[in-house]
């Protein structure tokens, strides 16, 4: 049985709640899972102690027995000190593209041509 710790959704529309639990990978996602972890709730400010809860002992035992942690539960054990960091790819999605950094050149190259005529003009009188 393929067994992941991953976040099941509660609470509310716009009103996020979630809670951590030990699941069989092939189980709906708010569906049948084996045990509660611990809770998250991101609607709390980042330094606030009540926004992850977690039952570490618990975590590490299902971690003992094969269970994968999703993406965003690892980061929260990282955090924890449960497990080492993961060296992960920081891909450059937020980069503009090519066209729209040619763009950019170009206006400033605009900008730059215009500044030149400006101060030019204020040489000559």
């Amino acid at each position: 049985m393929a067994m992941k710790i991953r976040l099941a959704r509660a609470g509310s529309k716009k009103r996020p709640f979630y809670r951590i639990v030990a699941a069989d990978s092939r189980m709906p996602r708010d569906g049948r899972f084996l045990e509660r972890l611990g809770t998250y709730n991101p609607l709390l400010p980042k330094d606030s102690e009540e926004r992850v809860k977690m039952d570490v002992e618990r975590i590490k035992h299902w971690l003992d027995q094969g269970a994968q942690p999703t993406d965003r539960i690892s980061r929260f054990l990282e955090a924890a000190g449960v497990v080492e960091k993961k060296q992960r790819a920081n891909l450059k999605k937020g980069a503009p593209g090519k066209k729209a950094q040619e763009r950019t050149e170009a206006k400033a190259a605009k900008a730059a041509e215009a500044a030149g005529a400006s101060d030019e003009a204020e040489a000559e009188a």
